[in-house]
């Protein structure tokens, strides 16, 4: 067997000094950090999260320099087109949309923020006490969701939206009532991996008491998860307000939601489909806002995905 001298010129000698060998090359970070910034990395979750700060600063100051009153009727400007008085043009009533697009706003994002705050409270204190519990207890409160879980959610919110009357609150609470089994299965589920650790069983050895635990240990360890839920359910909560609002189950009279006035231009659609225009892509831009968001935030908060 022949051998053959390889050519030194392919080498190259390293001429870094020896103590260079053992320094860090990537700056230490922390979990959320590390988090954030994998976060801005997705140029597509930063537009959407721009696009929805817009959104709910519009939201909040549009209708406070907007010359006109949400329900504010004028009869010598029904049904005009966009223009400089009124950008959104106005209704049959003479109202300006782009005013009730954005007190509109208001309303529905805060039924949003407001369900998934309390799907989320309610969500980790029951899956909490079932997969911390376990036993029997666990068994009988996760057949009591399955039973919940196996009539469609929206059966549940009409039946109770005709028992509570429509109105803000009763809308909220039809949507909360069954809203949080998903985030009750999700965090039961984050329970039972991190129940059995070493910290965990050091505070129920000192005597702390399970919803101690719950809220000071396993919450903390299942934050990214509860984050990336709650991101998902603001749209749903959107869209469930918009339909409930869509089909006369939702706000009363004269007040305004971007579901009120999506039914309101439906029914003008041939004739004035800019009233219908104006909140439908609102609607549309917001829940694809969060969900891209949503997305996002599961990419960054997974530690598997570190790189």
């Amino acid at each position: 067997m022949e051998y053959t001298a390889i050519d030194r010129s392919l080498f190259d000698r390293e001429v870094s000094k020896p103590g260079e060998a053992e320094k860090i090359t990537r700056p230490s970070l922390s979990y959320w950090k590390d988090a954030y910034r994998r976060f801005k990395e997705n140029y597509v979750a930063r537009i959407a999260s721009i696009l929805m700060i817009v959104i709910i600063m519009m939201s909040i100051f549009a209708p406070m320099i907007s010359p006109y009153e949400y329900d504010e009727q004028n009869y010598l400007a029904i049904n005009e087109r966009p223009s400089k008085e009124h950008w959104f043009g106005t209704d049959e009533l003479g109202r300006d949309i782009f005013t009730r697009c954005w007190v509109g706003a208001r309303v529905s994002l805060f039924i949003a923020f407001v369900v998934a705050i309390v799907n989320s409270t309610l969500g980790i204190i029951y899956g909490g006490i079932a997969g911390y519990t376990g036993g029997m207890t666990d068994i009988i409160m996760m057949r009591i969701c399955e039973f919940i879980a196996a009539i469609p959610q929206m059966l549940w919110v009409i039946l109770l939206i005709l028992i509570l009357r429509p109105g803000i609150m009763p809308v909220i609470i039809a949507i909360s009532a069954t809203g949080w089994i998903s985030m009750a299965r999700l965090f039961r589920g984050q329970v039972f991996q991190i129940k059995e650790t070493e910290f965990v069983m050091a505070s129920r050895i000192m005597g702390a008491n399970n919803l101690w635990i719950i809220f000071k240990h396993l919450v903390p360890n299942a934050i990214s998860p509860i984050i990336t839920n709650m991101a998902f359910v603001i749209p749903n909560a959107i869209f469930t307000e918009a339909f409930l609002s869509y089909i006369g189950l939702g706000l009363p009279l004269p007040m305004a939601s971007w579901g009120v006035l999506a039914s309101d231009g439906a029914s003008k659609i041939l004739v004035y489909p800019y009233q219908l225009f104006f909140p439908a892509l609102l609607i549309c831009l917001t829940m694809l806002s969060f969900n891209i968001i949503g997305d996002g935030l599961r990419d960054a908060l997974d530690p598997r995905l570190r790189k």
